[in-house]
């Protein structure tokens, strides 16, 4: 009887690792399949790329698309605008939101909880309410049109502060107060112990950091508008003309753009979950 028992706990066991590895397997092919899409439709001329039944794999792969990119636009200049924007604007972000959210996590001053409240609280509210007065503002410093103003709008992240806090918070406070009565201070606190021990937090928001700054379309839409201050994603809009679109070329040079956030996500991806876990455990 309790061989009959385990035998049939063992099946619905079974049963439920199958029915779970075939849900993530189904996920997983659903979330790929816009990739896979994009992939062939690189390879292929404008006209062939909406045909259906779709053709997976092209049967004459058009490999000249991923040549043209390079000299239909100024497909370099573009890529070079947009690394440039988005490793100031990542290392600024690593820089300020670590800084303050050590503030936040170690100090002792008046008013920190409300502060620190207010500040996360701004993270509620959608870009596109306040992007119209930012607009205006950085008009008004002479920064319009210039990398610089996308670069200072973007150096400071509410939700950034709030990542890196959480993790500090899980770090105990004895090694800040050992370290002060050694007769170190704040600074090297932050610099040699919390920056160190905090590679898992620092890597999740290098990633998001990188991502949203890379692909970021709307901010560089609304102050740049000269051509050799334009970013990839503006770039992509130049193989649009008023009657037609080189679809082929889009999707070429979307897969040349999505090749630095792989890199980047699959160099620290072994530090991302870990830092995800530790920043939402403890506050």
């Amino acid at each position: 009887m309790q061989i009959a028992k385990r035998s049939a706990r063992s099946r619905q066991i079974r049963v439920k690792t199958i029915a779970i590895y075939l849900t993530v397997i189904v996920i997983t092919a659903v979330m790929l399949m816009p990739f896979a899409w994009m992939l062939s439709a690189s390879l292929k001329l404008s006209r062939d790329v909406f045909v259906f039944p779709i053709e997976w794999i092209p049967s004459e792969p058009r490999w000249q698309n991923y040549i043209d990119i390079w000299s239909k636009i100024p497909l370099a200049l573009f890529i070079y605008n947009t690394s440039k924007l988005t490793v100031m604007v990542t290392s600024l972000q690593l820089l300020t939101s670590s800084f303050a959210a050590y503030a936040f996590a170690k100090l002792d001053f008046p008013y920190k909880n409300t502060l620190f409240l207010g500040y996360i609280a701004t993270i509620a509210m959608p870009w596109q309410v306040y992007m119209v007065p930012q607009f205006l503002l950085m008009r008004e410093f002479g920064l319009n049109n210039t990398h610089l103003a996308l670069i200072c709008l973007q150096a400071f992240t509410a939700f950034g502060v709030f990542l890196m806090r959480q993790f500090y918070m899980s770090i105990p406070t004895e090694l800040c107060e050992a370290a002060r009565i050694d007769g170190m201070n704040e600074y090297q606190i932050w610099a040699k112990i919390m920056l160190p021990l905090s590679k898992p937090a620092l890597s999740t928001l290098t990633i998001f950091t990188f991502v949203t700054t890379w692909n970021d379309f709307l901010g560089p839409m609304i102050y740049l508008t000269k051509t050799e201050l334009k970013t990839i994603q503006i770039g992509l809009r130049m193989f649009i003309s008023q009657y037609s679109a080189e679809y082929g070329l889009i999707m070429a040079a979307s897969v040349v753009a999505l090749i630095p956030v792989l890199i980047v996500f699959l160099s620290l991806q072994r530090f991302f979950v870990e830092g995800v876990a530790s920043s939402g455990l403890k506050g």
